[in-house]
């Protein structure tokens, strides 16, 4: 099968002069990859297993990059192997001059071996993967890994099996075509799962087909009974990337500004569009390897933006001679765009590539987009006087939200800097051991504060539900006294003021019930924090506690379990503990609180006591204390942002003004809710 898709694949000629072993430099060995996993794909978690396909993949777009391939096919195969194949030159396979060993071989089973070191006379120009640990990695990582490539009339493999080759590469048929498929099957023993979720690859290399225009690629689903198939293929480029972001938005101008142009050797793509939004939107790209901190390359964007419309405000009158300049949050409220640029040597933050570190691609993004927006906003009148009109509004709530801001802190220096009146503050002024428990309510507040650890837990209780922040700006955010309360309480202040380092609490953890009102109260403060403190959520400050669903009581055994699943095996245990114990059976303990859902369960003459807790308020201190704050024995999960841009959409889906798009999340998703009180 694999045969016959190289054969009918397009082959592509090298223009730069020929690829073979001697293209292949050496750098270091492999022997770290196993050891700290962690520190080449970022975690061992199911983002650090995806990122196995991201670095594969992006050896394949590498030649597509490079004029070598034009399709590209991912296969999700049974039992967690995944397949990639691309048309482009294939690996080589000759004997390196140096390393005696296969290209091939060497490509595998050493860090920084590649094709992309040696400058002008390497294989690439272009690269994204230029750190040259992508596929070895993956070797080490995975329990197999199998090389096929087709070159030079031949079809040649080679197997490994947790990154030792099992063999030397031999030809193994004959083939027309050219190019490279890897398969491999990520190790159980280093990942905390090896299932790979379908929606998270489609979102990745649909992104990938947007940054490489023109490029077929095909991903193919055979883990169950038939294949589903998935295609991309854009035109448009990072233009059409943007079209799609804003799908679900309501757009300030017609046009979408595109720009793409070489400066020097880099090349500068960029497409960005106003939407009615509060928030921007803006992602970045090297090499189509995605840079979630920014870099160099958004740097000189946001300075090339803010300058332009500034001078074209003025020049047409916007802003009078008086007045002051537009700050670079007033031209980035609503703001969707997309940043591409293509480099040969990128200098990358770690080896999950989160920022661009080139002074180069300042200087040239600047340029670039500098003169490209200029020359839009005179072509586009009726565009660019939206989106001046949407930043003058900008600034003017801007400068509300900086007096309620500082109205806000001023109070709280007034009153010596007193907390707020609900906040019960623990002693410690250590912020890394110290907690802040956001608690729905003041029954739940009331027997947090009785049952915490004074010393290092603090108790902030929240009176209903706060302001949906999402279609709202940050004047009316500090209007709100539980949103006030909440800023006051952290110390970081909020917006151009926020300071991370003032943060006076290590872990924010929020805690409510487990019913809808609790799901909706805990979904508005994921939202408020996503939205005006990311940087809390970046650096792992914020929590949703874990309180259980059950308590379970024989005798005077008792067990606290999270979910259904947890009960039932909870209740068969309890059970074969009790039934084997030659005593006579104890009789159940009253309830301590006959107002809880209760029952009781008879199993094998065994007498267990159920209580469904629905909310926090029907626990006592000691047993809120027990299950949900004592470090000890408590569940909490920390909140974290994989993909930005997913969290993003979710949250306009869920708490945006448009109701078509969340009736549509709620039906598809509506057969995956447990528990669902109404």
């Amino acid at each position: 099968m694999a045969e016959k898709k190289a054969k009918t694949s397009k082959k592509i000629a090298n223009k730069k002069g020929g690829y073979s072993a001697k293209n292949i430099t050496v750098l270091e060995g492999l022997d770290p990859v196993r050891k700290r996993p962690g520190m080449y794909i970022g975690s061992t978690g199911p983002t650090g297993l995806h990122h196995m396909i991201w670095e594969v993949v992006d050896n394949a777009f590498d030649e597509v990059m490079g004029g070598h391939a034009s399709k590209v096919v991912i296969r999700l195969l049974p039992d967690s192997w995944v397949e990639v194949i691309d048309d482009g030159r294939g690996i080589p396979v000759d004997m390196h001059p140096e390393q005696k060993i296969s290209a091939l071989e060497l490509v595998l089973t050493k860090l920084h071996a590649g094709g992309k070191f040696g400058g002008e006379d390497s294989g690439y120009k272009v690269s994204g993967g230029l750190h040259g640990v992508g596929v070895s990695v993956v070797n080490a990582l995975s329990t197999d890994l199998e090389a096929e490539i087709h070159r030079d009339g031949q079809i040649w493999k080679q197997s490994f099996k947790r990154g030792v080759p099992t063999g030397k590469v031999k030809a193994v048929g004959k083939s027309k075509g050219t190019g490279t498929i890897i398969r491999f099957h990520p190790d159980q023993d280093v990942f905390e799962t090896i299932e790979f979720n379908l929606e998270t690859v489609i979102e990745h290399l649909r992104q990938q087909s947007y940054l490489t225009a023109g490029v077929h690629l095909e991903i193919f689903d055979d883990r169950g009974e038939t294949s589903i198939p998935y295609g991309f293929y854009f035109e448009g480029g990072v233009a059409s990337y943007v079209r799609h972001l804003n799908a679900k938005h309501e757009a300030k101008h017609a046009n979408v500004f595109y720009v793409r142009k070489k400066y020097d050797d880099l090349e500068v793509e960029i497409a960005l569009q106003y939407t009615t939004e509060f928030h921007d939107s803006v992602h970045c790209f090297a090499n189509n390897i995605t840079n979630p901190d920014g870099g160099t390359h958004l740097a000189g964007f946001r300075a090339a933006l803010t300058r332009s419309l500034n001078a074209y405000s003025r020049d047409k009158g916007y802003i009078k001679e008086k007045d002051p300049n537009l700050s670079g949050d007033d031209t980035r409220e609503g703001l969707t765009a997309v940043i591409s640029i293509k480099l040969p040597e990128p200098q990358f933050e770690g080896q999950t590539k989160s920022k661009l570190g080139n002074p180069e691609a300042r200087t040239a993004v600047e340029s670039v987009f500098g003169e490209a927006v200029q020359i839009f906003l005179e072509e586009h009148p009726k565009d660019a006087e939206e989106i001046i009109g949407k930043c003058l509004l900008s600034a003017r709530a801007r400068a509300a939200a900086r007096a309620a801001r500082e109205t806000v802190l001023r109070k709280g220096a007034f009153e010596g800097l007193m907390l707020p009146g609900k906040l019960a503050d623990c002693s410690s002024k250590d912020a890394d051991s110290s907690e802040l428990y956001i608690v729905e309510g003041d029954s739940a507040g009331g027997s947090a504060k009785q049952g915490r650890n004074r010393e290092y837990q603090a108790i902030l209780p929240l009176r209903g539900k706060i302001l949906n922040v999402e279609r709202a700006r940050l004047d009316k955010l500090l209007a709100n006294n539980e949103i006030k309360n909440l800023i006051i309480a952290l110390g970081t202040n909020i917006g151009e003021g926020f300071e991370l380092e003032n943060l006076r609490y290590g872990k924010i953890v929020i805690m409510t019930d487990a019913d809808v009102d609790g799901a909706h109260i805990r979904t508005l403060l994921l939202t408020l924090f996503y939205r005006h403190f990311v940087e809390l959520i970046k650096n792992g400050n914020i929590f949703i506690a874990m309180p259980p669903l059950y308590r379970l009581q024989v005798g005077k055994n008792v067990r606290y379990v999270f979910s259904d699943e947890e009960k039932d095996k909870a209740v068969e245990e309890m059970t074969k503990v009790k039934a084997g114990d030659k005593k006579e059976p104890e009789v159940v303990e009253e309830l301590e609180d006959d107002s809880l859902e209760a029952e009781i369960i008879e199993t094998k003459g065994v007498k267990i006591n159920v209580q469904r807790y629905k909310g926090l308020g029907e626990m006592n201190p000691e047993q809120l204390w027990e299950t949900t704050m004592d470090p000890e024995t408590r569940k909490m999960k920390q909140v974290s942002i994989d993909d930005a841009e997913v969290a993003s959409e979710t949250f306009d889906i869920l708490m945006g003004s448009e109701v078509a798009p969340r009736k549509k999340f709620i039906q598809t998703h509506a057969k995956d809710v447990t528990n669902l009180d109404v």
